[in-house]
């Protein structure tokens, strides 16, 4: 890993929001570096702001206060529409719970994110083609999730989120709804997406197992950061 290279750059990062008549700050004063490459894993207490930081990560959320800069873009400069198009080129988002359209094929699933592209078809099919060989279904490539293990259903995911290319890659949970060893072949295929394609990986988690994959673990609580290993 190259230490020069940061990716993301969280200054006196804060966001705010009122519920009712109360104003909830579940990210406050945040500080943090990630650098090219690497693996993070996030943990803390429900609560604690994992979610929020990793929805402004993503351009889902924006920051109330302080600086958010990824891949050198300070987020808070583009306007919704310039952050929706930097969201769908820079950003790759795994959920726990999948979210594949069930009457797709994986193949389906994963083209998706790429049918809005000036791509051409048969470009789209070899992109498809070559990041769910990458994830290692290359041989489930028509078949539609109800035929698909939970781990599989999770690599189809992790193939959509990376079918654009994007340098970053946020996860959350994405091993919370799988049986130990599922879990475990997601982690080794985020780790050398981290080690063998340079791909940055940002990942909640509340089980330390998982956290072991990462090359850093960071631990927030009451939106801030109290301890990093």
């Amino acid at each position: 890993m190259n230490a020069s290279t940061p990716i993301i750059q969280c200054s006196k990062l804060a966001k705010s929001y009122h519920k009712g008549k109360t104003v909830v700050t579940p990210l406050h004063q945040l500080d943090l570096t990630v650098f090219e490459g690497e693996f993070l894993a996030l943990m803390g207490p429900s609560g604690s702001g994992k979610t929020t930081l990793l929805n402004l990560l993503s351009g889902i959320d924006t920051p109330t206060e302080g600086s958010l800069v990824i891949g050198g873009q300070e987020l808070s400069s583009l306007s919704r529409r310039e952050l929706t198009r930097w969201r769908a080129k820079h950003i790759g988002y795994i959920f726990q719970l999948y979210h594949l359209v069930p009457v797709l094929t994986a193949f389906e699933n994963v083209e998706l994110p790429l049918l809005l592209s000036p791509m051409s078809k048969r470009e789209r099919q070899e992109r498809v083609k070559a990041v769910l060989e990458l994830v290692g279904l290359g041989d489930r490539l028509h078949h539609t999730p109800g035929e698909l293990s939970g781990g599989q259903e999770q690599r189809v995911a992790i193939a959509r989120a990376l079918v654009a290319d994007p340098p970053l890659l946020v996860a959350d949970e994405p091993t919370g709804d799988l049986d130990r060893e599922s879990a475990t072949r997601i982690l080794e295929l985020l780790r050398n997406l981290s080690k063998e394609h340079r791909k940055t990986i940002v990942m909640v988690t509340h089980d330390p197992r998982a956290a072991e994959a990462a090359d850093r673990t960071v631990h927030l609580e009451k939106g801030q950061l109290v301890k990093a290993s």
